[in-house]
């Protein structure tokens, strides 16, 4: 039903006689700035004097900015949008708000720069409100322990280096190892298990963010996920705010006590678009050109992800940071600032990509520190012994190198590790269920596969995991019974081969 024109002319002359009943002349000061220079992203401004950090400008031409640097005659400003007709002289006023966007289930399945404007060529989202891009993380009296499992779907990640909801787990690797792989996995998995995902791009090409998105609708995770991108075109400033953008978003649901999970791909990308802007802002370097606040940037993202306990509603950010390493150096400055700050580390080889062994996850560099205390017993119970046993065979496997005569009992364990590595195998995007990976493991603990063939194991997985589905079996039956139902599908399997 469309309203009368009169009416609405009436509702707009009475609102502006409210306003002019309402007005009172009085004394308004405000600062009026201008452009000094302008260039590489970043804007000096006189005339502020009472700007603070992280203040939004407006610019008369139609620009913004962030404050990002105060000096004593001065204002550096990160451009968040700019046009053509910036220039030196140009007006700049205070907005006199701080930088946010909007937030809500509306973000479900668009595209959105770290501003909030969609990428997607539809229409702004209505969203129920807006979140400050930044804020100080959660209290410690308002957070949980991490109680709760967070399945990727991938075998050796479900099972020796769990993930636990409101954790802060670090994928690092060479470029091309598969990273961006493990966490599109996570996201895919997570599919009925109510969990809201946000992904942000940072620094990507085109391509990489059309593939991206295109992965996520194919496996239909868009429903449940909100992309932010901030591509390698994009200004710097725009670069930089993107995985606090996607925090913000995650927070939100987080506080509405629901459970989110947000990948920053990735945080190196992050650190030299924030090295950039502060040499352009005169800010003093450090050890490989970063500013001496690096540490805090990352840390003040990274500790907004938590678990909240009940009294506060109970939800959780779990968070998958990526971050480069160059020629598998784990010990660069980045890295390990990273890995200090975050509960764990998933490490991907390149040694092990090379052999064929997929997700190349090295098992000896890689840890959980609290993801255990949220594992399901059964599966805790299964996996106990699997890394120490997978740990000892890599040690063993070395002598075989060598031609030596090996003891009967040696070339068993050496045998047995050769079958775990084949069951730890995965191809991308297959993420595979958590009853599943249970059955794999008792069969494993319980000498079922000891006479399979190596070349087998991939056939006879795909057909187990079918009977899994098909069984309604939980994890909360009885190992006994999970033991008995492996038992009888093995043999029966092995009746069936000509």
């Amino acid at each position: 039903m469309t309203p009368d024109k009169s009416d609405t002319n009436a509702g707009r002359l009475q609102h502006q006689k409210e306003w002019l009943d309402s007005y009172r002349p009085r004394l308004r000061v405000s600062e009026q700035g201008y452009v000094v220079s302008v260039g590489d992203g970043i804007s000096w401004i006189s005339g502020l004097p009472t700007a603070a950090i992280d203040d939004v400008l407006l610019f008369d031409d139609g620009s913004r900015g962030l404050v990002f640097d105060l000096t004593q005659g001065s204002v550096g400003a990160v451009l968040l949008h700019a046009t053509d007709q910036l220039t030196a002289g140009t007006g700049v006023t205070l907005s006199g708000r701080q930088l946010s966007l909007p937030v809500g289930d509306a973000l479900l399945g668009r595209v959105i720069d770290p501003l909030g404007i969609p990428l997607d060529g539809d229409s702004p989202p209505k969203c129920d409100g807006y979140q400050p891009l930044m804020q100080a993380s959660p209290g410690i009296v308002e957070r949980d322990f991490v109680h709760q499992p967070l399945y990727s779907g991938c075998k050796v990640v479900d099972t020796l280096i769990p993930i636990g909801r409101g954790q802060r787990q670090l994928i690092v690797g060479d470029e091309g190892l598969g990273r961006s792989s493990l966490a599109l996995d996570t996201v895919i998995n997570q599919r009925d298990q109510q969990v809201h995902c946000v992904y942000v791009l940072i620094g990507q090409k085109r391509s990489t963010v059309i593939d991206t998105m295109e992965l996520l609708r194919r496996y239909d995770a868009m429903d449940y996920t909100t992309l932010v991108v901030a591509e390698a075109s994009a200004l710097p400033g725009l670069q930089h705010l993107a995985p606090f953008a996607g925090c913000a978003i995650a927070e939100y649901w987080m506080h509405q006590g629901r459970h989110t999970l947000v990948v920053y791909d990735d945080l190196s990308t992050h650190a030299k678009t924030y090295r950039e802007l502060s040499l352009l802002l005169r800010r003093p370097p450090g050890r490989e050109a970063y500013p001496g606040d690096i540490f805090s940037i990352h840390a003040s993202l990274l500790e907004r992800a938590t678990c909240l306990n009940a009294a506060h509603g109970g939800g959780s950010m779990t968070a998958l940071p990526i971050v480069e390493t160059q020629q598998g150096e784990i010990a660069a400055y980045i890295p390990t600032n990273l890995i200090s700050i975050t509960d764990g580390q998933t490490y991907l080889d390149a040694e092990l990509f090379s052999g064929g062994f997929r997700p190349a996850i090295d098992i000896a560099k890689s840890v959980s520190r609290i993801g255990g205390k949220a594992q399901h017993p059964a599966i805790k119970r299964e996996a106990g012994r699997l890394k120490l046993d997978y740990l000892q065979f890599l040690e063993l496997e070395v002598f075989t190198r060598f031609g030596a005569r090996l003891e009967a009992a040696m070339e068993k364990s050496i045998r047995r590790g050769r079958l775990l590595r084949e069951l730890l195998k995965q191809e991308r995007l297959s993420p595979k269920s958590i009853e599943f990976q249970l059955a794999w493991m008792i069969a494993y603990n319980d000498g079922l596969l000891d006479e399979r063939e190596l070349s087998a194991i991939p056939e006879l997985l795909a057909g187990l995991e079918t009977q899994v589905a098909g069984s309604g079996l939980s994890l909360d039956e009885g190992r006994e019974r999970w033991a008995k139902q492996l038992r009888g599908w093995l043999s029966a399997e092995t009746e069936a081969q000509p």
